[in-house]
């Protein structure tokens, strides 16, 4: 039974990755599969590595909240400060700040699933990768690296796989930022472990020190800057 069940998770992820790619990334579809790997082999391993990394067993034991960000109060902060990067992306891109989809934190696959969800963006702004499809390829592959998360590593690579075949053109940008974040991941204290609420008002320069970001992506041509330039 266990084996036939996997078979068909491997069926419904094959699904999920045709739908994420006809829609061009609909979150909706992404939040299928990765609630598709809960209770899956790789989700529990995922798990494991979170636990093993500095920090991650206390966040986990604690059901550390996911991110409830107050926006407008982040706004108000100092310049060059985390919060007030954060708030700025989300009001210039006109995200909304809660798009994850709301799950229940009682087991340890389903709060560290809502963890990632919510502090996703938070990865973009302290590593300076773009949220267009090729910043998305080197954000997703830090953590992909780095716990293993596993829709994550199956995006990263289905990623790559699709530009080599049907947009060759994008395949070296993808590839690059790909290479870029998995780097990032090997250097960098685990992003999934960190707890942002506490430093709003640290300036990102000082977070990047202290989590050993050494070579950020903000000016890359699939970086941050290079994405909000007035066009």
């Amino acid at each position: 039974m266990g084996r036939f069940a996997e078979a068909l998770r491997s069926l419904n992820n094959l699904k999920l990755l045709a739908a994420i790619g006809r829609s061009g990334g609909e979150l909706s579809n992404v939040a299928d599969l990765v609630d598709n790997f809960l209770g899956s082999p790789q989700m529990a391993d995922c798990v494991r590595r979170f636990r093993d990394v500095p920090g991650g067993s206390a966040l986990m034991d604690e059901r550390y909240p996911p991110l409830q960000p107050d926006i407008e109060r982040l706004l108000t902060l100092p310049e060059g400060c985390l919060g007030k990067r954060y708030a700025s992306l989300i009001k210039q891109l006109g995200y909304d700040p809660e798009f994850f989809r709301p799950r229940s934190i009682e087991t340890e696959e389903q709060w560290l699933t809502q963890r990632i969800a919510t502090t996703h963006d938070i990865h973009h702004v302290v590593s300076g990768f773009g949220t267009e499809p090729e910043g998305e390829s080197g954000v997703l592959a830090i953590t992909a690296g780095q716990i293993g998360f596993p829709a994550y590593v199956l995006l990263t690579g289905a990623s790559q796989l699709a530009n080599f075949r049907f947009r060759l053109e994008q395949f070296e940008q993808v590839s690059r930022a790909t290479a870029h974040g998995f780097g990032m991941a090997r250097q960098a204290h685990c992003l999934a472990a960190v707890r942002w609420e506490d430093g709003w008002d640290k300036p990102i320069d000082q977070w990047r020190e202290e989590l050993g970001i050494r070579d950020p992506a903000d000016t890359e041509s699939y970086g941050l800057n290079q994405q909000l330039q007035p066009r």
